[in-house]
């Protein structure tokens, strides 16, 4: 059987390893439905992750097209209306990266309240603290957590260990789930609100793309900053660049994006109170390994029809 798999999808070598002579491999493809689709002629599988836009076209198009394996916990960019209808099977890695995730929304908290980038340009520039501002402590700050699932809550663990005070919203969990954090469910607004840190770590659906508008910012505090690294477009990012040149609030770190690759021109790099990384908080090492591993072994259990374990099959193929 021939598979396509994203050259995003690293490191190769676990997957070739996991695959293990199964599948005959194509490495790469450009992320427009065009080459998508090109690139899937003849393929019964695809390994990718979010880069490439599996759209109804894409599949419908890609009449061989058994088993889509998506790497990572969203699920967005695959249509699943049509894998349904079309009968081809989609298998993710929901929660394998939860942790990942979790610590590098802490690093990004730390790095934009520490100005740690900006200092770091600072004295590559030949300067010295004297000529910095004093930056902001995280330590016995309130933090607020858009969206309590796997990641959601282990951010909370994260930033409880810094004397925190942790409010939480998300219209999904109970009280009772939030209890070991030590996290207080409450609404939008007052989180928005009363937070010093808002982070967002929800899911990307037609509930939450834009949740995070001018509206929000305006309900944040000025001496507040965002966190996202769920989704772009949960975020607007012309009400962002709106709220930091309006000094609404103090500064974002951003791993995601509403346009991925973030075009080199894009006004968010024009911020210094800025952090921004090009969607790489869910890609260690080990938990790419991992998730890799889980993934191939899901693939082959729905190419056999023993099918992947509940919680990371999206679709179930009937083909």
């Amino acid at each position: 059987m021939k598979a396509l798999v994203d050259q995003d999808l690293q490191p190769f070598w676990a997957v070739d390893e996991a695959v293990d002579d199964r599948l005959d491999l194509t490495v790469g493809v450009e992320s427009d439905e065009a080459a998508v689709i090109d690139a899937l002629d003849g393929k019964e599988v695809l390994l990718t992750t979010s880069r490439l836009p599996i759209t109804g076209d894409v599949l419908a198009s890609a009449t061989d097209l058994e088993v889509v394996g998506k790497i990572g916990t969203g699920i967005d960019n695959v249509d699943l209306d049509a894998a349904t209808d079309l009968g081809v099977g989609v298998t993710y890695t929901p929660g394998l990266n939860a942790a990942a995730v979790a610590e590098y929304t802490l690093g990004l908290a730390i790095a934009v309240s520490r100005d740690v980038v900006r200092n770091d340009h600072l004295l590559e520039a030949g300067g010295w603290r004297d000529e910095t501002a004093l930056s902001t402590t995280v330590n016995g700050k309130t933090v607020g957590i858009v969206g309590f699932g796997d990641i959601g809550s282990r951010v909370a663990a994260f930033f409880s260990g810094l004397n925190m005070d942790i409010l939480a919203y998300d219209p999904y969990v109970f009280e009772e789930d939030t209890d070991v954090t030590g996290a207080k469910l409450t609404t939008l607004d007052d989180l928005l609100a009363r937070s010093d840190i808002v982070t967002v770590n929800a899911e990307l659906t037609e509930e939450t793309r834009g949740m995070i508008d001018a509206d929000a910012f305006a309900r944040m505090q000025e001496s507040a900053i965002l966190i996202n690294t769920a989704r772009g477009p949960i975020v607007s990012e012309s009400a962002l660049r709106d709220a930091l040149e309006a000094g609404e609030i103090a500064g974002a770190g951003l791993d995601v994006f509403e346009t991925e690759p973030l075009p080199a021109d894009s006004p968010l790099h024009d911020f210094d109170n800025v952090v921004a990384t090009p969607h790489v908080a869910a890609t260690t090492t080990e938990t790419r390994v991992d998730s890799i591993r889980t993934l191939v072994d899901n693939v082959f259990g729905m190419l056999g029809g023993s099918g992947a374990p509940e919680r990371y099959t999206a679709v179930s193929a009937d083909r």
